[in-house]
C-alpha cells in the first residue's frame, strides 16, 4: 500500500466517522470509519518504514 492509498483511506475513514450520521441495521458506520483511519495509518507507517530501509541500504554502497 502507498502512500497515496493510505491518505485516501485516513481521508475517507475521517470522513465516514466524524460527517457521517447513518447507521444500516447490520453496520455502525463510525466504527468503519475509525477502521478505515487505523488501517490508513498502519499502512502509511508501514510504507515510510520499508521506505526508509530502502533508502539506508541503498547509500551504504
Amino acid at each position: 500500500m502507498g502512500i497515496g492509498v493510505s491518505i485516501f483511506l485516513i481521508a475517507v475513514g475521517a470522513i465516514l466517522a466524524f460527517a457521517v450520521e447513518f447507521q444500516l441495521w447490520w453496520l455502525d458506520i463510525n466504527v468503519a470509519g475509525w477502521v478505515l483511519i487505523v488501517v490508513g495509518v498502519l499502512g502509511l507507517l508501514l510504507t515510510l518504514l520499508l521506505w526508509s530501509k530502502r533508502r539506508s541500504a541503498g547509500s551504504v554502497l
